[in-house]
């Protein structure tokens, strides 16, 4: 059995054959993780991990050390977290999505199946002077299915991502992506609102009437 540590708020579900709070090392500290989270069969959370309320995963994820996640966050099957991660608020990171070290990202984000981030420019090649590159999503940010994003990059808040789209550079706010490599177009009028799932309108709604 591997010796795992965590602290879980109430109402929350952890299934049979998930590894929360792994010990990855002597003197992690346990994972810490919110109120009404459910924490699905094959799931491993490391230790040095805090999450808010209302988190869920699918199958088969792999969340690792020194990451901060916030509320209402949905992590799907399959999809791993590399650490040294911070994720905002209402943030849905769909099925096979990979997110390496040195990621910032916003609140209110869709990430479609099959993403991968990058923080390697030059892989196994000058590791003299290899640093990982940060890479920031922004607030209000949806990149679709099967996108890719190479080290280094800031994608604006509000951007869409078209799926299948290759982000070689920055993108401003507000932009439209679309093409490998991605060009950069202004969002489009039907396109120009904040990332707002039914569920999170509702949520927000009676937080606010509760004010």
């Amino acid at each position: 059995m591997q010796d795992c540590s965590y602290e879980i708020g109430d109402g929350s579900k952890i299934q049979p054959g998930a590894l929360v709070g792994l010990k990855y090392k002597r003197d992690a500290a346990p994972a810490k993780i919110g109120a009404r989270a459910t924490i699905r069969a094959g799931a491993i959370i490391y230790g040095d991990v805090v999450i808010g309320d209302d988190f869920q995963t699918g199958h088969q994820v792999l969340l690792r050390e020194n990451t901060q996640i916030g509320r209402h966050v949905l992590l799907g099957t399959q999809s791993v977290i590399d650490g040294q991660v911070t994720i905002g608020d209402f943030v849905k990171i769909e099925t096979n999505v990979y997110i390496p070290t040195h990621v910032t990202m916003g609140s209110f984000v869709f990430i479609g199946p099959g993403v991968t981030i990058t923080n390697d420019r030059f892989p196994l090649r000058q590791r003299d002077t290899y640093k990982p590159e940060r890479c920031v999503i922004e607030d209000g940010v949806t990149i679709g299915g099967g996108v890719t994003i190479v080290p280094g990059v800031t994608i604006g808040e509000d951007s869409f991502i078209a799926a299948g789209a290759i982000v070689t550079k920055d993108i401003p706010p507000r932009s439209l992506v679309i093409g490998a490599p991605g060009v950069i177009k202004p969002l489009p009028p039907h396109l120009d609102e904040r990332n707002m799932a039914k569920g999170w309108k509702r949520i927000l709604d009676a937080e606010a009437a509760a004010k």
